[in-house]
């Protein structure tokens, strides 16, 4: 993979992530706050047509070990944003998913 494949997949699990933090922020509001929900569903949907995109160009083998990055970012998003605590056991997760992404990722 190019750096513009990496880029681009950087990107796209952006998309995903901040989507899903919207999501979350914009259901659990009392009432609804339609304009996140909005800009949510707007970031996946750029994320799915992002992905398709990237998987037209690229090996799934090689693409695919980004997502692991998702749920480490979604952590990550969740306790900035969303002001959600992570215990210490979580942080020590998320750094074995990122060493394994990176590994994979470089093989």
């Amino acid at each position: 993979m190019n750096a513009l494949a990496v880029s681009l997949t950087l990107l796209c699990e952006l998309f995903l992530v901040f989507g899903q933090l919207l999501l979350k922020r914009a259901m659990s509001s009392t009432p609804i706050r339609y304009r996140l929900l909005a800009a949510g569903i707007g970031l996946l949907s750029a994320w799915f047509f992002t992905w398709l995109g990237l998987l037209s160009k690229w090996d799934l083998s090689r693409l695919f070990p980004f997502e692991g990055l998702n749920p480490v970012m979604i952590v990550i998003g969740a306790a900035v944003f969303l002001k959600e605590k992570i215990p210490l056991s979580g942080w020590i997760a998320i750094a074995f998913i990122s060493a394994g992404v990176v590994l994979v990722s470089m093989s």
